[in-house]
């Protein structure tokens, strides 16, 4: 979710009933942290507690003193990532590539859980090929360790995403530790987040791809829940509103050039869950302004909350 899960989603999608939301990924190199990138990630203004930030790296001593410098910076979680696929973290033996080496797991964890006083979760996929599902050893060194939570993602990283998300390695995690357990992967929709927890036994499900777009799933999965029926579809003018401050915030957080750059990726998902038409979304995607924009968008939003909005 690097890319996607800053600072303005977070705070959507905790406003939308999220329990929780990590930051993007954060190096573990501290030298990197004056790079515009890296500020923004460590940018938690206004954010509602508790405060998580999600470190990458492979080096304990590097990883415990990232975590003691975000502590004292104000964060209230730390989550260690060993669940990324992507090709640039996994060669640098950062992310899931962590999860083929146990001792490093163990040391990292250690260190790491050391060396700050707050809870240090994990988030882990289910091994790194599925020959080699190892998530249950990796879930008891975590919990060995004083992790307090994990996070599972139910594919090894050579699946990256592909294919389904399998669930009996997350329900033999779960049986495996006595620790909170969230279930994670293909996780859509409401019925499905009902179905994963009933199977594996979970203590709580983790929304990734199913927010683009549609931040307002985390409501949705809250109500049904909790309640056993399916929610009411937000209105349609209470969508509108909801990408309208979403828009606005990003263009301050990001500012003129980075704000409309980010903005299109949210309105590309949003338009698409909307049933904009490809010509609606071709014209959107070409605005170069954040006025522009925004303006664009609003119109379509309008006329779709009146009804007169063209589809796909």
């Amino acid at each position: 979710m690097a890319g996607v899960t800053d600072r303005p989603f977070r705070v959507l999608c905790r406003r939308l009933g999220a329990g929780i939301a990590a930051s993007e990924m954060l190096t573990s190199d501290t030298r990197l942290w004056r790079s515009r990138k890296s500020q923004r990630r460590m940018n938690h203004d206004g954010e509602p507690s508790p405060r998580i930030v999600q470190l990458a790296g492979a080096e304990p001593a590097a990883l415990a003193e990232a975590a003691r410098l975000n502590v004292d910076l104000g964060a209230e979680i730390i989550d260690i990532n060993m669940g990324c696929p992507a090709k640039k973290v996994f060669n640098r033996h950062c992310g899931s590539a962590l999860l083929g080496d146990e001792p490093l797991v163990a040391r990292i964890l250690e260190e790491v859980v050391a060396a700050v006083r707050v809870p240090v979760t994990l988030k882990m996929r289910t091994g790194v090929h599925p020959h080699a599902r190892n998530g249950v050893n990796i879930a008891r060194i975590a919990e060995a360790s004083g992790v307090a939570a994990l996070a599972v993602h139910g594919r090894t990283r050579a699946d990256q995403y592909a294919g389904d998300a399998e669930y009996a390695t997350i329900r033999d995690i779960k049986q495996a530790v006595r620790i909170p357990v969230f279930a994670n992967g293909d996780i859509d929709s409401v019925q499905k987040a009902r179905a994963v927890l009933d199977f594996t036994g979970a203590d709580g499900v983790m929304l990734g791809r199913a927010a683009h777009g549609a931040p307002w799933i985390f409501r949705d999965v809250n109500e049904f829940l909790s309640c056993g029926r399916a929610p009411v579809a937000l209105a349609r003018a209470t969508v509108r509103d909801i990408i309208r401050t979403h828009l606005t915030e990003l263009y301050a957080f990001y500012g003129e050039d980075d704000g409309v750059r980010f903005a299109r990726k949210h309105l590309g998902w949003y338009f698409a869950g909307l049933s904009g038409s490809r010509d609606d979304r071709r014209m959107l995607m070409s605005q170069e302004s954040s006025s522009q924009q925004f303006a664009c968008a609003v119109t379509w939003l309008d006329q779709w909350v009146d009804g007169t909005a063209n589809a796909a």
